[in-house]
């Protein structure tokens, strides 16, 4: 808060407020537009962007692929940049009008999923996979939620003040370079006893924090790697590398997204085989 803006008595929407994703931002819900969504031939079709969120479903679903699982899978991109999130179709998939959304076919009626943590759980289950030991599920439960009330942080509010807002202010990125600083050292204590985020069991909860956490302190969110002294946090590295190493999250990473090397839309195990053995 400054001496130069007093909030009104009622917020009223007069204007996009600015930044990289302002034209996407409103203070409403539901469709603009009519667009179904596609359907493929498997039994589970996602729709999303490998934004973080996005990537730890690709990456589950790779993971039940290499270890054996039915899981076989169709993977739309939707251009957030482009609205796609507010068609009609995405809409009734997710009505919150966010990435990713999935719709499992594989049983007699189908079942919507919208919000990463939910999607993850659903397929673990299904398959019962990367829960890790039923006597310790409620650790896995804990780090699994604590990613999703803590990437908030690390996306929406420092991300979004460090390198998307139209202007930099001192205040916010102070504020959330704290917290976000805070949330590594969380983890690199964590991880200093712990081989993953469930001791010696790789689980869903680490598919859901290496996308935000592991991909940080590897220097690709936002270009901060620097900025956040990233290469203090030695065991979250440690972690960060082994993750990186596995082959499903090198062909999870790079579905529906565009350019050289990414897969914009996977339908099968050959679309990624395709770009890796280019």
């Amino acid at each position: 808060m400054t001496d130069t803006y007093t909030p009104p008595k009622v917020w009223t929407w007069d204007a996009p407020s600015g930044g990289t994703w302002a034209n996407l931002n409103r203070p409403i819900a539901g469709a603009t537009h009519d667009k179904p969504l596609p359907v493929g031939d498997h039994p589970f079709q996602l729709y999303s962007m490998g934004t973080p969120n996005g990537q730890k479903v690709t990456i589950l679903f790779e993971e039940l692929l290499a270890a054996g699982h039915a899981a076989e899978y169709d993977a739309w991109l939707i251009k957030i940049g482009d609205g796609d999130q507010f068609g009609s179709g995405f809409v009734e998939a997710n009505p919150n009008s966010k990435i990713p959304a999935l719709m499992d076919h594989s049983g007699a009626t189908p079942v919507r999923l919208f919000e990463s943590a939910a999607i993850l759980m659903h397929l673990a289950e299904k398959f019962d996979a990367f829960l890790g030991p039923r006597d310790n599920r409620a650790e896995m439960l804990s780090w699994l939620f604590w990613q999703m009330g803590s990437a908030p942080y690390l996306g929406g509010g420092f991300g979004h003040f460090y390198a998307y807002a139209p202007e930099k202010f001192e205040y916010p990125i102070n504020r959330f370079t704290m917290e976000v600083k805070r949330q590594l050292d969380v983890l690199d204590r964590h991880l200093a006893e712990n081989q993953f985020m469930v001791g010696d069991h790789y689980t869903i909860a680490d598919m859901a924090i290496w996308p935000w956490y592991g991909r940080t302190v590897h220097g690709e969110s936002y270009d901060a790697g620097e900025f956040l002294d990233v290469a203090s946090y030695k065991n979250v590295i440690r972690w960060a590398d082994e993750i990186s190493a596995r082959t499903p999250v090198k062909r999870g990473k790079i579905i529906n997204r565009t350019g050289e090397g990414f897969v914009e839309n996977r339908h099968s195990a050959a679309d990624i085989d395709a770009v890796l053995n280019a």
